[in-house]
């Protein structure tokens, strides 16, 4: 065994990958991930003990954050970029603990976690084939399950943490309980009923994020409306945006104003464009391609040069991959990185914008409008319609069906599914699983489109404010009496902090697919469905008898 990681939907098996990984990431890189994790770890355990001892130490928040964004599926897969930031995370540990020994403060007891120490590229290589610092270190399945699943929610709420301090906003809570639960997860004396009080709290905080989020971006892009997309191209030169960090969307499309080159966004980007600010930018034309896991052929035949801003990066084909670009969080070993902002500059985009100037225009793959920008502000503002087309029976039931889409062949249940349900039904949706469906012609329910996508991930969020809404407008005790239904698709962490928002804010009976996580013990699974009502996904038409049923 080389690594090992389960902490996607698609790992080997469906137990883990042990000899390099499905999405691509090779041994040193999973094993640096994990001595990332391990180091951050020791790094919150000291500044915790600091805090409660009020000595001043440098502030650890933004290496936390970033460090866990990193180890997120499919956004880094650079060896040597994990070496340089494992370095300043000790160096940063070393100068805590410093701290604390001036001030006769005791040092965690935490052993080796705490103590061991690298300077070098080799020593940090070394110390990451250690097996005591990886996954299966912890010995207990259950607790190692619950532990995983606390750390790849943190995950989840890091990258949106990112995103919104990125904008200028933060919540210390926030960033506080990523240390704490960091922390927890190296506390052997905790039982398993703390732990599973943990995950809820996890999920707690996934709420609390997502909205600081919310707020960041519709402070700073104003709230997104009702648009229709171009999916076709033009004929100028253009970069491709993938990811979800709007700031770079913003910088980018200030500084190609005025060039002759367009701006495209792909995947979870394509909500950039239900926001109004985004909309008064001419080289913005729309958004190009499907789901992240179609890139390969979507690249070659975009011919301009591509931009990931956060994670979903495929590894590429020879035929595109000069022309590919990382910025922030993202990396891969080849590309070439747009180092990030100084003293509040914007980031410099130049490179890439002359390399789009020599390149042909896209190659058009489809043509039409796909339409979105359906988060709580835009809902709320049908509100009237909706409640009387839910009171009059147009409307039967709403179907939440957001989450990741992803490579394997019974990811296109989902496309069935959508295609099978009753045409007096809703689906609500965020995230990329939305590609499944959001080009079918579903049609509408008077005047309401049948898809009504939120956004990005993080916008599952808007999709639990317009259940709570619908609670209070109908006079509901429980969020599950509402006629909704949840049949949701994940593949990575992100879409694990969602599942733990909805259960922290108390729905039940979510259908998640296409597989259970493999991080998940059978002990543990065993809990979600008593507890929670958690289940698998059956055949299409199963399902719909039980959803409808």
């Amino acid at each position: 065994m080389s690594m090992f990681c389960y902490q996607c939907q698609e790992t080997a098996g469906g137990k883990g990958c042990t000899v390099s990984g499905v999405c691509g990431k090779k041994p040193e890189v999973a094993n640096l991930q994990d001595l990332m994790i391990y180091t951050l770890k020791s790094v919150a355990c000291l500044e915790l003990k600091a805090k409660e001892n009020n000595v001043k130490v440098p502030n650890v928040d933004q290496t936390i954050m970033n460090g866990l964004f990193m180890t997120i599926t499919n956004a880094n897969f650079d060896a040597d970029r994990f070496v340089e930031e494992i370095k300043k995370a000790l160096d940063l540990r070393e100068e805590i603990k410093k701290a604390l020994t001036e001030a006769n403060v005791d040092l965690c007891a935490m052993k080796d976690i705490a103590t061991w120490y690298a300077d070098t590229k080799e020593g940090i290589m070394e110390k990451s084939n250690d097996p005591q610092i990886g996954i299966l270190a912890t010995g207990n399945e259950d607790v190692r399950s619950l532990r995983e699943l606390v750390i790849y929610g943190v995950k989840g709420i890091a990258a949106y943490a990112e995103h919104a301090h990125t904008l200028g906003y933060d919540n210390q809570e926030v960033f506080d309980f990523m240390k704490r639960a960091l922390v927890a997860t190296v506390d052997d004396t905790l039982t398993t009923d703390q732990l599973v009080a943990l995950v809820l709290e996890t999920g707690k905080y996934g709420v609390d994020v997502m909205a600081l989020l919310d707020k960041a971006n519709t402070e700073t892009y104003g709230n997104p409306e009702l648009t229709e997309v171009n999916i076709g191209v033009k004929n100028n030169p253009a970069i491709l945006i993938s990811g979800h960090d709007l700031k770079d969307l913003e910088e980018l499309l200030e500084q190609t104003k005025g060039t002759g080159v367009d701006v495209y966004t792909h995947g979870e980007m394509l909500p950039a464009n239900y926001y109004p600010k985004f909309k008064k930018y001419d080289n913005l034309v729309g958004n190009y391609g499907n789901a992240w896991w179609k890139q390969k052929t979507e690249f070659e035949t975009f011919n301009g040069p591509i931009l990931f801003t956060t994670n979903c990066i495929v590894p590429p084909s020879e035929s595109y991959a000069d022309r590919v670009y990382t910025t922030g969080s993202s990396g891969y070993p080849g590309f070439k990185h747009i180092p990030d902002r100084v003293n509040g500059q914007p980031k410099d985009f130049s490179e890439v914008i002359a390399h789009a100037k020599r390149l042909a225009a896209p190659k058009e793959i489809e043509n039409g409008k796909i339409v979105g920008g359906f988060a709580h502000a835009q809902v709320f503002a049908l509100a009237d319609k909706v409640v009387e087309a839910v009171k009059s029976g147009a409307i039967k039931k709403f179907f939440v069906m957001a989450g990741c889409d992803g490579r394997m062949k019974s990811r296109d249940y989902y496309t069935e599914f959508a295609q099978k349900l009753p045409k007096d039904t809703v689906i609500l949706t965020a995230g990329c699983a939305k590609y499944r469906y959001n080009k079918l012609d579903l049609g509408d329910i008077g005047g309401i489109p049948r898809v009504l996508d939120a956004g990005q991930c993080n916008d599952s969020y808007s999709l639990a404010v317009i259940a709570l809404k619908l609670k209070e407008i109908f006079g509901a005790n429980d969020i599950n009496e509402l006629p909704i239904a949840y049949n949701i698709a994940w593949y990575e962490q992100k879409a694990v902090i969602v599942l733990l928002a909805l259960l922290y804010l108390g729905v039940k009976n979510i259908h998640l697919g296409p597989t259970l996580p493999g991080f998940l013990s059978p002990n543990v699974a065993k809990v979600l469905v008593e507890t929670f009502g958690i289940a698998g996904i059956g055949t299409v038409d199963e399902d719909m008898k039980l959803f409808l049923g």
